[in-house]
C-alpha cells in the first residue's frame, strides 16, 4: 500500500518538476515564487490529471482472476501458498 501511495505521489510530483527544469532552462530562479504564482495552479491540475488517468488506466488493464481463491494452507506438512483455481 505504501508502495502504490508514493508512486501516485511522486507521479503528481512530475509537472512540478518538469516546470522546474523549464525555469532553469529559461534562465529563471525556480526557488522564487514569482515564477512559479502564476502556474501553481495549471502544474497541480496537470499533476491530478496524471494521477487520475493512472488509475484509470491501471484499473482498466489489471489482470482479472476468474477463478476461487483457495487461500494458503498446510499439506502433507508443507504450506501451499495461497492462489487462483
Amino acid at each position: 500500500m505504501t508502495r502504490a501511495f508514493i508512486q501516485e505521489f511522486l507521479l503528481f510530483l512530475l509537472p512540478f518538476a518538469a516546470f522546474a527544469i523549464y525555469l532553469i532552462a529559461a534562465r529563471r530562479n525556480p526557488l522564487a515564487w514569482s515564477s512559479w504564482s502564476a502556474h501553481v495552479p495549471w502544474v497541480g491540475i496537470a499533476g491530478l490529471v496524471l494521477v487520475i488517468a493512472s488509475l484509470i488506466l491501471g484499473g482498466l488493464v489489471a489482470e482479472r482472476h476468474t477463478g476461487a481463491f483457495v487461500p494458503t494452507h498446510m499439506e502433507n506438512g508443507r504450506v501451499v501458498p495461497g492462489q487462483f483455481k
